[in-house]
């Protein structure tokens, strides 16, 4: 694995070549500039700010900094992308803005938008944001200017972390757990956002680093946004059983004297997601399954594709019971929309664009061409291609074309040559070999990229550094190259994965810690089943293949819905670890009795078994022989491997 070198001592990026500023004039001169409604409505409404826009932990620590982007301002540099540098500046405005009568959204501190709607008594919250500071911050910026009213009810809408996860900002736990404040969400809420990021998390999160570019410099030529958002806060994270899951379309809540009315709305943008309708205010939450840019039907972190025709039949279905009583759309992402035409315009050109990338992939899918060759074949519309929030910011056509063909024929395209491939250091080495060698190869990998084909260039580059990681010429050449391709990417993941790729290959891969563990309040609604089937990916299958383990798992505590299901036995043969009720016949000769906080440090590897023991948040009876095997059959996870190079064991 490549080690990191001193960055004052390396390449730093470079300016935009002329493949790129061309790229870029042409985009000058086909989209609607002229089209000026978002930063008309982006603005409307504004009450207060937060100044400067930058929010703190109790440490003193900033988990939000809206001013690390005022370079974001004026005529797009050649480095960026038009299109992206518009929704860049549109998303730098922040502050508490008035939706409609009774109806307020904090934007701009987080990733997403704090909704709050005015009761009879209080305040009903709708997605607390990130984390605790932000939405406590968020909480204050409404009681200065609106009232010091009290939170009488959240809403989360789905279960995606920055929508939910400052609840404890906004409510007490405590107050929720004697029915004080009903928390609503849509049914599958809980154990999704609990387990999502669980199984493939390490990396999951690897990727997320690419995808979101958090370590890239902002700047012209680093981070700009994450494309539905500036950045996301990186405070403290929480989360609280919902008390109410809606589980129909057309089911009605009164919350604090306000009627809402909602659209159940699963396997969309979230496997468990809900919009609301505010009859009495005329307003309707359109939750995440609207956005001002092309979503992602595959989220370059990675995580299951999303149904194209499940979400286009969403959209038409709210522009059908609400649209005629709408007279204002807010969403989780970005500013509202007002006026029943507006409305019917963005619902009805989202709902089109997600079932025409369906239609088009299957038509062409059904002709036979492959994942790629459908890429590159479908084009939008010029009606959905020149509206604005159609375009692909955050989502792109490619990928999401890819993602609806892996939901209907999965990752092979058919093609026997493709069905068995070589890994790639190996394919890597016979290509450099039959090409002349890698001097040969990195030369004609130049030449492309001076010619601005660095398409072509990644692809040579890649083989080269498939057969040799450590090749140095070119390491600088692929980044320079992914550079280009970054700085011409409208979407901005791709730019963060390129430009992430171009910073690894020039100074190296991360260092880091054993990955483990996450918040403690996720960690707490984790069942003992998924920390269990956590243990199992950890296993190393091969080493494990002849070991035959049996122990007793008693787990207690401190988890509040703690049940008699949490005593165990835990088995290992046949190189994985499946767990059962007892009795079995052989019962084990040891038990692990241990807290579920304890079980999850010892599933993420965060605390040995002796450091817990020393804790008493853990005890052993009996003989710890089979014990002590297992915990040294477990994997260790760094997330540190290389992406951009092969990832060499």
């Amino acid at each position: 694995m490549s080690q990191p070198s001193d960055p004052s001592a390396e390449p730093q990026p470079r300016a935009a070549g002329p493949s790129t500023a061309a790229r870029h004039a042409a985009a000058l001169k086909a989209l609607p500039w002229g089209d000026q409604r978002a930063f008309e409505d982006v603005r409307r409404g504004r009450i207060a700010a937060i100044e400067p826009p930058v929010i703190r932990d109790a440490s003193g620590r900033a988990v939000w900094d809206l001013t690390a982007y005022d370079f974001v301002d004026g005529e797009a540099p050649t480095t960026v992308h038009p299109s992206l540098w518009r929704i860049a500046q549109l998303h730098r405005n922040h502050g508490l803005f008035e939706v409609t009568e009774g109806v307020y959204q904090v934007r701009g501190y987080d990733a997403a938008n704090m909704t709050v709607v005015i009761g009879e008594r209080g305040y009903v919250v709708i997605d607390p944001l990130t984390c605790v500071e932000t939405s406590a911050a968020a909480l204050d910026l409404v009681r200065r200017h609106l009232g010091d009213r009290p939170v009488t009810a959240v809403v989360h809408t789905h279960g995606h972390i920055d929508h939910f996860g400052g609840v404890k900002g906004v409510v007490d736990e405590a107050d929720v757990r004697a029915g004080r404040i009903p928390v609503v969400a849509p049914v599958g809420f809980y154990e999704h956002a609990v387990s999502e990021n669980v199984s493939a998390g390490v990396a999951m999160s690897r990727r997320s680093g690419f995808m979101f570019g958090g370590r890239l410099l902002k700047g012209v030529c680093g981070h700009v946004m994450n494309g539905s958002c500036a950045a996301v806060a990186t405070g403290r994270m929480t989360l609280i059983r919902p008390t109410h899951e809606v589980r129909r379309t057309g089911e009605e809540l009164v919350l604090d004297g306000v009627r809402f009315v909602f659209q159940y709305v699963p396997d969309t943008e979230a496997p468990a997601e809900m919009n609301f309708h505010l009859p009495e205010r005329r307003a309707l939450c359109m939750a995440e399954l609207i956005s001002h840019h092309m979503h992602n039907l595959y989220t370059l972190r990675g995580a299951p594709v999303r149904n194209a025709v499940a979400w286009s039949a969403a959209i038409d279905e709210a522009l059908r019971l609400y649209g005629d009583n709408s007279d204002v759309v807010f969403i989780g992402h970005g500013w509202p929309v007002w006026g029943r035409e507006p409305i019917a315009e963005l619902l009805g050109m989202h709902r089109d664009l997600y079932r025409y990338l369906h239609n088009e992939t299957l038509r062409l899918a059904n002709h036979g061409y492959t994942p790629n060759e459908t890429a590159e074949l479908i084009e939008l519309p010029e009606a959905l291609d020149a509206y604005w929030a159609n375009r692909g910011t955050y989502g792109a056509t490619r990928h999401n074309v890819k993602a609806v063909y892996q939901h209907y024929l999965g990752w092979f395209d058919g093609n026997p040559a493709n069905l068995d491939p070589l890994p790639p250091a190996e394919a890597g080495r016979r290509y450099v070999e039959l090409m002349g060698g890698i001097d040969t190869v990195v030369a004609r990998a130049r030449t492309a990229h001076d010619a601005g084909e660095d398409r072509w260039a990644a692809e040579l580059l890649k083989h080269v550094l498939a057969a040799d990681p450590d090749h140095r010429p070119a390491r600088l050449l692929q980044a320079d190259v992914f550079e280009q391709l970054g700085y011409q990417s409208e979407a901005a993941p791709w730019r963060n994965f390129y430009l992430v790729g171009a910073q690894e290959l020039r100074h190296g891969a991360p260092t880091g810690q054993p990955s483990g563990g996450t918040s403690p309040d996720l960690v707490a609604g984790m069942t003992t089943q998924m920390l269990l089937d956590y243990m199992a990916i950890r296993l190393d299958g091969p080493n494990a293949a002849k070991a035959h383990l049996r122990i007793g798992l008693d787990v207690t505590g401190d988890r509040l819905d703690a049940t008699a299901e949490d005593r165990l036995i835990v088995i290992v043969e046949n190189g994985i670890l499946r767990h059962a009720q007892p009795p079995l016949p052989g019962e084990p000769a040891g038990t692990l009795r241990i807290t579920h906080t304890a079980l999850a440090d010892l599933a993420y590897g965060t605390a040995t078994l002796d450091e817990l023991i020393a804790k008493d948040a853990a005890s052993v009876e009996g003989d710890r022989t089979d014990l002590d095997a297992l915990l040294g059959l477990l994997d260790t996870f760094t997330g540190t491997f290389d992406i951009v190079v092969p990832n060499l064991r």
